[in-house]
């Protein structure tokens, strides 16, 4: 007979509670950054210094960008329900998808792909890019519709990566990918954020399974800060309302 599942993550008693192998109120409070200690939290091991800056720009990178669907969703649940601060939340976090965030982690496989191919990148990466576009599907970690002609974060990421020596294979990997992308469409389309993220937390030994978990957390930082505007000052959500009203109006009985 099997033993019973055991969890390493968390245990306490009536004086102490434990976080994988370290004492909460001894070891981490007061002596980890919340980004180390997430770190920690989720992978079970102590960040390097290149991991602490790879994750830390990482979220700080990804956790604001406007009135994105999350964002708006959030608002517009919060005016439905007020009282209901963490289904806000919640309902924001359900859209970041494969479209929206998600991307880190279907951009991750391709790099990995690349960086294990015997061929060289250049070659792998074109091989990918003609494959996706063969079976109509767009290369995950490309294209932005509001940044031309290229995404400001990335660099942002690449120059924390060189500057902290994390910079790696999934990175060239990344910009091999990249070149095809511009050679099959014929024009120059950005890297990404989620595609630069990417790279950089594979890099950084990140698992791709667990890459959307980081900006999870990350965007809940960003919701959170539009709900508190929300119900202090810029009440943005019956705007929102009745604007997507008179966006979308009714085709059915004649109401004039």
């Amino acid at each position: 007979m099997e033993d019973n599942p055991k969890s390493k993550i968390c245990g306490y008693n009536e004086t102490s509670i434990y976080i994988r192998e370290k004492n909460l109120c001894e070891d981490l409070i007061g002596k980890q950054s919340f980004t180390e200690f997430a770190f920690y939290l989720i992978l079970g091991e102590e960040p390097n210094e290149k991991q602490r800056s790879i994750v830390d720009a990482c979220l700080v990178t990804i956790a604001e960008h406007g009135l994105s669907p999350s964002a708006i969703v959030s608002r517009m649940t919060l005016m439905g329900a007020p009282e209901s601060l963490q289904g806000a939340v919640a309902a924001g976090l359900l859209g970041v998808g494969d479209v929206f965030v998600g991307t880190v982690e279907t951009t991750a496989p391709l790099l990995q792909e690349i960086v294990a191919s015997e061929d060289d990148y250049p070659e792998t990466a074109k091989r990918i890019v003609n494959r996706l576009r063969a079976e109509k599907k767009t290369v995950p970690g490309f294209g932005q519709p509001h940044h031309k002609p290229d995404d400001p974060r990335p660099a942002a990421i690449f120059r924390v990566a060189e500057e902290a020596g994390a910079s790696g294979d999934h990175t060239k990997a990344l910009r091999a990918l990249s070149e095809q992308v511009d050679e099959a469409m014929g024009r120059h389309i950005t890297i990404n954020a989620p595609g630069a993220i990417s790279a950089a937390f594979l890099d950084v030994g990140i698992p791709p399974q667990i890459m959307r978990g980081f900006m999870l957390i990350a965007r809940c930082a960003g919701l959170c800060a539009h709900l508190l505007e929300e119900q202090t000052s810029v009440k943005a959500g019956k705007t929102l309302w009745v604007a997507s009203t008179a966006a979308l109006p009714y085709e059915g009985v004649d109401l004039s």
